[in-house]
């Protein structure tokens, strides 16, 4: 007689982190760069913002994106996630003695060597879809466009990197809202341009 039953493993299934990071990162970027454009002085919000939903929550995007063993997402997410923490700490470690206040040339050294990992970054979306393609492009424009800026001295470059900062925010947002929406839904309501 067999007694042994065959058991279903169940896989266990989690939900989409990416929508999390990406509003995380793209709420917080179009806030930064409506002051890059030159409309508002930096405020304690895009600090609190940058520290809370720019930082931590893609920090956790990433982290939960390694559970479903997503390489990229997870190196996406928690890098932009710290750098938003370490953009904060640049601004508020000085005005609490913590430190010198950065030069901005040397601010400018850190924003291109965020502009060249996001250009790398975004050969690994050559094949997911055509917005987060354009956040990646976007983005690393954006980097190197604000390197620019330090190196030059240039008011008019940082106002053209705050408005394109605004559309690469705005893609990010979109990107969000299109992978919930259409989860939520079971149809595609905001097209993504899947490959």
């Amino acid at each position: 007689m067999n007694t042994q039953v065959d058991a279903k493993v169940v896989e266990p299934t989690y939900a989409n982190p990416a929508p999390l990071g990406l509003m995380g990162f793209g709420m917080t970027t179009v806030l930064l760069n409506i002051h890059n454009a030159g409309f508002y002085p930096l405020a304690a919000m895009v600090l609190a913002m940058g520290l809370a939903y720019g930082g931590a929550a893609q920090v956790i995007a990433g982290i939960l994106e390694f559970k479903k063993g997503n390489t990229f997402g997870l190196t996406a997410f928690t890098s932009y996630g710290l750098f938003w923490i370490s953009l904060v700490l640049l601004i508020v470690f000085p005005e609490q003695g913590i430190g010198e206040p950065t030069p901005v040339g040397y601010m400018g050294w850190y924003l291109l060597l965020w502009g060249v990992f996001t250009a790398l970054m975004f050969f690994g979306t050559l094949k997911t879809n055509r917005v987060l393609q354009f956040v990646f492009l976007s983005l690393a424009v954006l980097f190197f466009l604000l390197a620019a800026r330090d190196f030059t001295g240039s008011t008019e470059i940082g106002h053209f990197a705050g408005w394109e900062g605004i559309v690469c925010g705005a893609s990010a947002i979109y990107l969000a809202m299109a992978e919930v929406i259409n989860e939520q839904l079971g149809r595609t309501v905001l097209p993504i341009g899947e490959v």
